[in-house]
């Protein structure tokens, strides 16, 4: 089979992968009537647990892949969903005293963690200036503006040149910066970033400011000038206040994931230099997933490194993030290896990770394959964002 025709086989089945599996699931099965949203929490065999809490990042998502979706399928039932989805979230996370979104909240939608987390205001600024893409909601615009104004006013650090983590409810800057209990309370980490990039593109799609455009540059420039490692082939997860690095693991699944969003925030610019700085950075990053991350035995890419232990599980989101990433790094270099390694891992996923019993995919699986390792199917960061994107980017059909 040739490569045209290789692809095309890809984007079919993932076509068919996102329409009946992905959006129905969120649709139908993981919808909380009672509350509004989607519930908070749902286990590997699908049993819900409708009084568990609700949070920011998995809503946000959720309202980011249905406006993303009727978008790109004009589906009316997406529209709807997109709808429904920007009607509860403006209602329950967005803080109407002091702005921004909140953590968490209960399942009926009272807040229990009010802490402004700017990974969690990079998502709500990113589906909401896609809900208005989508769907020309002048609401949504206007909120994804003003928390833009706000992480930009308290977040943005002038003199060290970066952004802040965490934030309480009226913004004042707390010491307990972690999103997880995995992560480092360190001031400085290469996700918050990334993702503050990925909502400012999205963002500028839609409000082509120049403030906004020079933040976008800025991000980029960190990324190329801090955040990816010196030797170019990872990005380097945490750092101090001052860029000093705090970690040296390596997380497959976010080098992969940014190098294809450094070059959509480098091709919203339309800048010639820096787009030639950012494409040879990003495939830089892709050849090294390719090199060390991808498993040639079984398919699919592995977890992370931590010096010398390799994990070597399969979680859903890399293997999203790795076709997507692969497959724009063979559209940019048209070399076969990494349409390949994109095949393989999409038939990796189609064997083993899509759960065609219960819906969705599992969160994670053996290297092989041959179990699962549980994990929730709905869950504070098990959402339709990672799959349904990646199926939306190799359709061709978001932008």
């Amino acid at each position: 089979m040739s490569s045209d025709a290789a692809l095309r086989a890809l984007r079919d089945d993932m076509r068919e992968q996102l329409v009946t599996n992905i959006l129905p699931f969120w649709m139908d099965v993981a919808s909380d009537p009672m509350h509004g949203g989607v519930v908070g929490l749902m286990d590997e065999d699908g049993t819900s647990h409708s009084d568990a809490p609700k949070g920011v990042i998995l809503h946000a998502r959720v309202l980011w892949t249905f406006s993303a979706a009727y978008r790109c399928l004009r589906d009316d039932a997406y529209r709807q969903t997109a709808d429904r989805a920007a009607e509860h979230f403006a209602a329950h996370f967005v803080d109407p005293t002091f702005g921004g979104v909140f953590w968490m909240i209960d399942a009926g939608g009272k807040p229990t963690d009010e802490r402004k987390h700017v990974y969690a205001q990079a998502f709500a600024i990113y589906a909401l200036a896609e809900h208005f893409r989508a769907t020309a909601d002048e609401q949504s615009l206007r909120s994804a503006i003003a928390i833009f104004e706000l992480v930009e006013a308290h977040a943005f650090d002038a003199e060290r040149i970066g952004y802040e983590e965490c934030f309480s409810r009226d913004w004042t800057l707390l010491d307990d910066v972690r999103l997880s209990e995995q992560d480092l309370n360190e001031r400085r980490s290469m996700n918050t970033h990334l993702h503050l990039l990925e909502a400012y593109t999205a963002l500028y799609a839609v409000w082509s400011e120049a403030r906004l455009a020079a933040r976008i540059r800025t991000l980029l420039e960190l990324f190329l000038d801090r955040i990816i490692a010196p030797d170019g082939e990872h990005v380097v997860p945490f750092f101090t206040e001052r860029w000093e690095p705090r970690s040296s693991k390596v997380s497959f699944g976010h080098d992969i994931e940014t190098s294809w969003l450094l070059v959509e925030g480098a091709n919203a610019l339309g800048d010639p230099a820096l787009s030639a700085r950012v494409h040879a950075a990003a495939l830089r990053l892709s050849a090294a997933v390719l090199e060390h991350g991808l498993d040639a035995e079984h398919g699919g890419v592995f977890n992370e490194r931590d010096g010398e232990h390799l994990d070597t599980d399969k979680e859903w989101w890399p293997q999203a993030e790795a076709i997507v990433g692969f497959v724009a790094a063979y559209q940019d270099s048209r070399d076969a290896r990494y349409l390949d390694a994109a095949l393989s891992t999409w038939q990796f996923v189609e064997r083993y990770m899509v759960d065609r019993r219960n819906g969705e995919w599992f969160r994670r699986v053996s290297r092989s394959g041959d179990r699962t390792r549980g994990g929730e199917k709905v869950g504070p960061w098990k959402c339709p964002y990672h799959d349904g994107r990646a199926c939306l980017e190799v359709l061709g059909e978001k932008r």
